[in-house]
């Protein structure tokens, strides 16, 4: 069938995508491929279909306008909806996803190259035109614009020939592979999906759960995604696949997806109620007892599974103050060990069952068998980056209210407001002063030279040097020092015995640590207590968190810069600070700068991390996990140009809000 047929047939909602597919997920360079290779009219491969009545809610989009008969999309959606978002410049009805990966082709009649459009590159350049524009009004309005701009005849019938060639890209004929039997299951189709998607990423089983979901119950995934949104209006990041492993745990008690094979659409729906009521309760203990109130430092997210169940099972709410602390107790130690940065269904598995046998208590023996010895070591502190595990628990214990600000002695309490007394990371000996002395990035950015205060006292501070500002501190302020773990030891303040300052502020770390987890593990509040807690609405979490994030962060112009770079040349978004852990053991190997853990391209590419100061095990290990690492920006963005098959300036990606790029 032709291009032009295929868009006709969407149009039309002939041409319809099943419940079961993932969204839109190409970059831009992939668009640009798709539309490079039709104009040299290379093969870009056909669609598979399946023509049948479906069910309602097993397409995506307004059932209302469904004829009884369509053609589903099983294999070709993102080539489908990239020819249909660029040629008639809008997105297909079924579309779930960024449009930003197709707007604004433009086509370069003289070099005939694509290139998305780039104003210091395109704007009032006459030889670049928009290719959606072209396919709307066709050839002969861009041919005579050109030729306001070149007396050269013969320049002009080629630049008439290539638009045309162009234009015809919508009568190409593409391959349509049918799949026999109207009568077939969605069981059957999606395996088809699955084997004939070789080049593709798979559908994984929690694709396959929700698709049986609304095939019988459609309006599940939007009830799903607003639940999300309002989270993350509440400043917490949630995905859809860990909120649906909640659901799972509440609705069955079990941890795999399977499990909601046997659930209803009722069913669910009530389960779903419980999980939102549930996480909400979560959400504000963790804020009230734990001082966690915005998402960076809200790390071991699904060990939500379990504590949905618990707090489900407990009609919403977990009222007995002393269970209270030790769910934050039994909390904290799954994300600093990594409980679930592992096969996060096998550990979910062992936790659901040792719940059911004994509630809190039997979480906690099931840690401690899982563990052994919980008890934290100074060398547990020897990590660096936000992305630490132990980065979590250093704001929580200033939030707990141990830790006073610097300059003005107030304590750091969870519950401070004004925009001045948001808590800002800061280095106690500055970064200036230990590049200066050629330290390594791991070493200035070491977790055990990070404390917090507020904002005010972090711009008062500044890059003064330690030996000299916290002596006056000192004696400004007796205690308040001590209060954030600081040692005591004057001569540890000399920039040459900074190796030194660590260690004993890791020691200093780890004993105040214990000591705030033995009083949760006990049932008591180690800080002053708070009344327990009794909300489970979504209004609730608006009362308890304070909107917005907290943390004033000054993380590196280079991470900044290439998470920037990776949005305008349109390739997946890549995760800063990203932690990199054994997939068998939990273990944390190392915490990467970037990453993109699914690959550049999800799905087509290798995993990829930008990742400073590696030792040599770290990088034997991550070659064994697969991942392709690069130690400098400079060495990723070579990569990125061969990968996209672009030229990027760059000398120019840091501090440039636009860095030219060219093909």
């Amino acid at each position: 069938m032709e291009i032009s047929g295929i868009l006709n047939q969407i149009d039309l909602r002939q041409f319809v995508l099943p419940e079961f597919q993932r969204g839109y997920v190409w970059s831009r360079e992939q668009v640009r491929g798709l539309f490079s290779s039709l104009y040299r009219r290379y093969p870009v491969g056909g669609f598979l279909v399946w023509t049948t009545q479906p069910e309602k809610g097993a397409v995506r989009g307004d059932m209302t306008k469904q004829e009884a008969t369509a053609t589903l999309l099983l294999d070709g959606q993102q080539r489908a909806t990239s020819l249909y978002g660029v040629m008639r410049g809008r997105p297909p009805e079924f579309f779930q996803g960024d449009e930003k990966a197709f707007t604004g082709l433009y086509f370069n009649v003289d070099q005939e190259v694509f290139e998305f459009y780039g104003p210091v590159k395109m704007r009032d350049k006459p030889l670049w035109v928009s290719v959606t524009d072209l396919f709307r009004d066709g050839p002969k309005g861009m041919v005579a614009q050109l030729k306001e701009c070149t007396d050269d005849m013969y320049a002009m019938l080629d630049y008439q020939q290539r638009l045309t060639d162009l234009y015809s890209i919508g009568s190409i004929d593409l391959h349509i592979a049918q799949v026999p039997g109207e009568d077939r299951t969605i069981d059957e189709v999606v395996d088809i999906f699955n084997r004939v998607n070789s080049g593709g990423t798979k559908l994984s089983s929690a694709d396959l759960a929700l698709a049986k979901l609304c095939a019988e119950a459609p309006q599940t995934r939007g009830e799903l995604r607003h639940l999300l949104a309002g989270w993350a209006e509440e400043g917490f990041d949630f995905k859809l696949e860990w909120l649906l492993r909640c659901v799972t745990a509440v609705a069955t008690g079990q941890a795999s997806f399977g499990a909601l094979r046997d659930v209803s659409p009722s069913e669910f729906s009530t389960a779903l109620k419980k999980t939102a009521d549930s996480v909400d309760f979560i959400l504000n203990l963790m804020a009230t007892g734990l001082g966690i109130d915005h998402d960076r430092v809200l790390a071991g997210k699904y060990a939500f599974g379990a504590l949905a169940r618990l707090v489900s099972n407990g009609g919403g709410s977990v009222t007995d103050v002393a269970d209270q602390h030790k769910i934050l107790y039994w909390y904290v130690h799954s994300f600093l060990w990594g409980r679930y940065s592992g096969s996060v269904e096998t550990n979910l598995r062992r936790d659901l069952v040792a719940l059911e046998d004994g509630g809190i208590d039997g979480l906690i023996a099931e840690m401690e068998r899982w563990r052994g010895s919980l008890e934290l070591k100074p060398d547990d502190f020897d990590w660096w980056s936000v992305g630490a595990r132990f980065y979590p628990l250093l704001y929580i214990m200033t939030r707990l209210g141990r830790a006073q600000d610097l300059i003005s002695g107030l304590p750091l309490s969870y519950g401070m407001y004004g925009h001045l007394h948001n808590l800002h990371k800061h280095h106690i000996f500055p970064k200036r002063l230990l590049y200066d002395e050629e330290m390594s990035r791991a070493q200035v950015n070491a977790l055990a030279n990070f404390c917090f205060l507020t904002a005010g006292s972090n711009w008062a501070i500044s890059d003064d040097d330690p030996a000299s500002y916290l002596r006056q501190i000192e004696q400004a302020r007796p205690g308040v020092l001590s209060s954030q773990w600081i040692p005591q030891d004057q001569a540890l303040w000399q920039i040459d015995r900074y190796p030194e300052f660590l260690a004993a502020r890791r020691a200093l770390l780890a004993h105040a640590a214990n000591e705030m987890l033995a009083a949760l593990r006990d049932g008591r509040q180690p800080s002053p207590s708070t009344q327990a807690i009794t909300t489970t609405s979504t209004e609730s979490v608006e009362a308890v968190i304070p909107s917005g994030p907290t943390v004033g962060d000054d993380e590196d112009d280079e991470v900044d810069a290439v998470c920037h770079l990776a949005e305008r040349l349109g390739i997946a978004a890549p995760e800063s600070h990203y932690e990199i852990s054994d997939a068998e053991t939990g273990e944390a190997l190392a915490i990467a700068d970037i990453a993109w853990p699914l690959g550049i391209q999800p799905g087509l590419t290798e995993p990829v991390a930008l990742l400073f100061d590696p030792d040599l095990q770290t990088e034997e290990r991550l070659g064994e996990l697969g991942y392709r690492f690069f130690t400098t920006t400079q060495k990723l963005v070579w990569h990125l140009e061969d990968l996209l098959g672009i030229d990027i300036d760059g000398d120019q990606i840091i501090g440039e809000a636009e860095p030219p790029i060219s093909g």
